[in-house]
């Protein structure tokens, strides 16, 4: 059988599509977003129950979690010592879990949407080495919001537009090098901010950009709606770019190298590094 390979020079993957094996009585519900811990398991955060599905890295399910407790799966982030942030997108909230699904943090106010304050729909989260929360809050409101580690709301940045600092729809957000990066979808932009929204550039060439990931060698995966993929340098120099085989909603790279992407009724897609 012909192997489906993407990507150039020290980019290159072998296309494996659809991952992840259900057991018996489980059917797929759209995956939104998944990530992966520092074991390399696999979160599959999904719209039914359960809403978090957990593989081993051959694909085979080893756990679940989250019945009766999330409403419309959107973004997810895991933490290097394995907190597992989650958007609740259409009730409204953030909520840190430990990996065994036991709730240790929420923001937000479920069920009750606010105009441009936490939250209105939001899309995803990133949590900074430092331990810090941003939230891109994205689908009704056009504002980032950033909160302590303990959930104490620090500072919200950004209002509705296409000018430096304003968003139409901040979809994917991810914190390195004391630098804020948010997938502005609709305006075709990937706008970086200090850590106190503070503009400071912004990558374009992208075809409505949905969500990005920064590994440890400072390589930045954005996906986008060509469908395609793009890796960049944080100078935001172009490395390489691959055609996705579907609309890459949700982007993790494991700690071996791997990517995942996350395609709602594409189900999930793993890019086995070669």
């Amino acid at each position: 059988m012909t192997r489906f390979i993407v990507g150039t020079g020290e980019h290159v993957y072998e296309i494996d599509h659809p991952f992840g094996k259900l057991s018996a009585g489980l059917s797929w519900g759209n995956p939104s977003h998944v990530a992966t811990d520092s074991s390399g398991k696999v979160y599959v955060y999904q719209r039914k129950d359960p809403p978090i599905l957990i593989f081993e890295g051959d694909g085979q399910l080893v756990g679940s979690w989250g019945d009766g407790q999330l409403m419309d799966a959107h973004g997810i982030f895991i933490t290097p010592n394995d907190e597992v942030f989650v958007a609740d997108r259409d009730a409204h909230e953030v909520i840190k879990y430990d990996i065994k699904g036991n709730a240790l943090l929420k923001l937000g106010h479920r069920e009750r949407p606010a105009l441009q304050e936490p939250f209105n729909h939001p899309a995803d989260i990133a949590v900074s080495p430092s331990g810090d929360i941003f939230v891109a809050d994205g689908y009704a409101n056009s504002s980032i919001h950033h909160f302590s580690s303990n959930g104490d709301h620090i500072k919200s940045w950004g209002s509705w537009g296409s000018g430096p600092g304003q968003f139409i729809t901040p979809h994917g957000i991810w914190v390195a090098n004391d630098r804020v990066y948010v997938c502005d979808r609709e305006n075709n932009r990937v706008q970086i901010f200090s850590t106190i929204g503070e503009y400071i550039t912004e990558w374009t060439g992208f075809f409505h950009p949905m969500d990005i990931f920064i590994d440890s060698k400072n390589v930045a995966y954005v996906s986008d709606q060509v469908p395609g993929m793009t890796m960049l340098d944080l100078e935001g120099n172009m490395i390489t770019r691959i055609r996705t085989p579907f609309n890459a909603h949700g982007v993790w790279v494991d700690i071996h190298g791997n990517i995942y992407t996350s395609g709602n009724a594409e189900l999930v897609t793993k890019y086995i590094k070669l």
